[in-house]
């Protein structure tokens, strides 16, 4: 039962992480404290305490990250060996550990949940450790870095969560154009990491965003019609799996190694195969950007506008990325224009800009730095959130546009809104080997998100605005259906009754059958993750 009532208590490591700038690559840690055990607990009071997972999986004796033994093993059928009885390593955080609260909340607080254990791994093998006790005390899991898992999948009542976001390794390699980075990188360490030495990568444009969360499922911002999805640029990933029944190891996926995996995993990897612990991305030179807004007062010159950017934007040079954000009292436009100047921005956005009168500003700097200029602190942001996301493959009609300016005109508050992206471009294309993202020839994402309540630890359903905001999104996402298709697996839409296609297209059968063959005993679960192939091992 919800109760809703006193805030708990919170507290938050702001500790700055330092960056050892002496060597031609650039390789950032954090210090933390480890922690070598848990207390022991029996098995069964862990089966009355928690969550039911289904059958088990753990860590092979001896192996890290750091064989390559393991990490290129491929995974066969699952053998019926035991392993040693595991113990969870890393800094571990359970109810009675005043940092819980902290621990326990994800960013969008509409979504509250109460795990048994939470750790945060410092390494692979914490991973694999975590996997193994998981499995051999039938114990739920879930697999969290940046915590915006926006329908708080990436966490469980009763069970465990593996928090990969305190791996921040980065290991750049200018000669080759090679970044290996531990996965717990937010989109912000990121992106301002890779431009100091000059060079970028396709993110989404929040910062606090787990960098893996985002690539994994796709991933796209500013960048993506000029380098393609995040996804496109992963050519390698070290990712813990199940082994036998309640075994866990470390494999590698890259074109040589698991090549099935990486397909996988660019599009469909999140929480739905393994953990994945370092991410390896060829990276782009990226000197400096222009950064333009454009704000217009109202919502009168909608129509004008937003008819002017879906038919321009998705066809303009593939440098130049776009995003319009419409709320109730006023319409945004932002764009970024890789290695180009303010006029020829401009120039480049004239038909949108020659829209009424709005105001423009620009900027000219290095990516990280614009980058972080942008950002609005977490704790700025409403509370809460809904949103439901789709694609769209031909232009809206003018009914369409009058349906956004409608439900704008009727937001529950003024952070709610209706973004946009503009794909064409590099988009068109997909990398060497493939990838398991399905939505190359939409015109454009877009989203109703609605935004409302105030930051601290009570369930967002405690808010009395959350009625009205709940069913604002599900009337704008309906009125819109005849106009869209397709949805955005980083955005899920809980509602929607065939996700499988409206995610991945033709391409889930394949998953299915790649899901079969690392996770047969469907360990990684969820309530729309992607069931193993086979009958044998499958939810049914």
């Amino acid at each position: 039962m919800l109760i809703c009532g006193p805030q708990e208590s919170s507290t938050k490591d702001r500790t700055r992480r330092p960056t050892d700038k002496n060597s031609s690559a650039e390789f950032w840690r954090i210090p933390v404290e480890r922690i070598r055990a848990m207390h022991d607990y029996s098995r069964r009071g862990l089966l009355k305490a928690t969550a039911v997972a289904g059958a088990g999986a753990v860590v092979v004796p001896g192996i890290t990250a750091a064989e390559p033994a393991a990490a290129s093993a491929a995974v066969k059928r699952p053998e019926s060996r035991k392993c040693p009885p595991a113990q969870l390593t890393g800094r571990i955080v359970r109810p009675d550990d005043p940092t819980y609260t902290d621990a326990r909340l994800g960013w969008d607080q509409l979504f509250s949940h109460y795990p048994l254990v939470v750790v945060f791994a410092q390494n692979t093998q914490d991973v694999v450790n975590a996997l193994t006790w998981a499995r051999q005390n039938d114990v739920a899991l879930r697999v969290r870095s940046g915590r915006h898992s926006l329908e708080g999948w990436s966490n469980v009542d009763n069970g465990l969560v593996i928090d990969i976001s305190e791996l921040k390794s980065v290991h750049i390699d200018g000669a080759s154009r090679i970044a290996k980075v531990g996965a717990g990188l937010n989109q912000l360490e990121a992106v301002t990491t890779l431009a100091k030495q000059g060079f970028a990568v396709t993110t989404g444009t929040e910062g606090s965003v787990g960098l893996a969360g985002a690539t994994l499922g796709g991933g796209f911002g500013f960048l993506t019609r000029w380098l393609g999805m995040a996804c496109d640029s992963l050519v390698g990933a070290e990712v813990v799996v199940p082994s036998g029944t309640e075994c866990a190891k470390v494999v590698t996926a890259d074109l040589r190694n698991n090549s099935d995996l990486l397909w996988a995993l660019r599009g469909a990897g999140n929480g739905n195969f393994g953990v994945v612990t370092s991410l390896t991305y060829k990276v782009t030179p990226l000197k400096s950007v222009t950064y333009l807004q454009a704000t217009w007062d109202g919502i009168g010159d909608l129509p004008g506008v937003f008819d002017t950017w879906q038919r321009t934007a998705p066809s303009a040079d593939n440098r130049l990325g776009t995003q319009l954000e419409i709320h109730r009292k006023q319409i945004l436009l932002f764009a970024v224009l890789a290695e180009g100047t303010p006029a020829e921005t401009q120039q480049l956005l004239a038909p949108i800009l020659s829209v009424g009168s709005p105001h423009v500003t620009t900027q000219v700097g290095n990516w990280g730095d614009v980058y972080a200029g942008f950002q609005i602190p977490t704790a700025d942001e409403p509370a809460n959130w809904k949103f439901f996301s789709q694609f769209t493959r031909k232009p809206f009609p003018s009914e369409a546009i009058s349906v956004i300016a409608s439900f704008m005109q009727k937001a529950p508050t003024d952070d709610s809104n209706f973004f946009t992206q503009a794909f064409g471009g590099a988009v068109r294309k997909s990398p060497r080997g493939g990838t398991a993202f399905p939505h190359r020839d939409a015109l454009f994402y877009s989203e109703p998100g609605a935004g409302w309540g105030t930051r601290g630890t009570q369930p967002g359903v405690c808010d009395p605005l959350t009625p009205q905001a709940q069913a604002w999104i599900a009337e704008f996402s309906q009125a819109l259906r005849p106009y869209v298709n397709g949805a955005y697996v980083n955005v899920p839409n809980i509602g929607m009754q065939e996700w499988e296609t409206a995610y991945w297209g033709d391409n889930f059968d394949r998953l299915r059958e790649i899901k079969a063959k690392y996770d047969p005993y469907n360990v990684f679960q969820y309530e729309q993750s992607i069931p193993p192939a086979t009958r044998d091992h499958g939810r049914g």
